[in-house]
């Protein structure tokens, strides 16, 4: 929206002429109206950005790339893509069964909770983003390295 539309610029005239035929006593039914006319514009504007931003990422999301101007989200910073995580989070729950049969077998109970646990530990050191050591050599896209 710019500050200098004519067309609220217009609406506004229009409410000042109004004000002076009307008098003051319809001076809050005035700018309450206004407000609401400047708000709709300001809400259309809002929807017309959030709308292009988002088609703009299914744009990049769909070519494997960033969109431009946007920052680095969670898995982007990491260079990890929404497939790459599902796919470990999908792998570690495939070897979860084997892994609970043999601290079951082993250990009982408790070595069942304590292969959980390390389940449950790795994903969560995957999803925190903290083994960049495994990714040492690859870069994130966009860096000027």
């Amino acid at each position: 929206m710019d500050a200098r539309d004519p067309d609220l610029k217009k609406e506004l005239d229009a409410a000042l002429q109004t004000r002076k035929e009307l008098g003051a006593e319809y001076e809050s039914e005035l700018v309450d109206s206004f407000m609401e006319k400047v708000e709709q514009r300001f809400n259309d504007t809002a929807d017309r950005q959030v709308r292009r931003q988002l088609a703009e990422q299914q744009m990049a999301t769909a070519r494997g790339t960033r969109p431009y101007g946007t920052g680095a989200g969670p898995d982007q910073a990491h260079g990890l893509g929404v497939g790459e995580r599902f796919a470990f989070v999908g792998v570690s729950l495939v070897l979860a069964i084997p892994l609970s049969a043999i601290g079951v077998v082993n250990a009982g109970l408790s070595g069942l909770l304590i292969t959980w646990a390390g389940i449950f530990g790795v994903n969560a050191v995957h999803a925190a983003g903290a083994l960049s050591w495994l990714r040492r050599g690859r870069k994130p896209e966009g860096s000027g390295d």
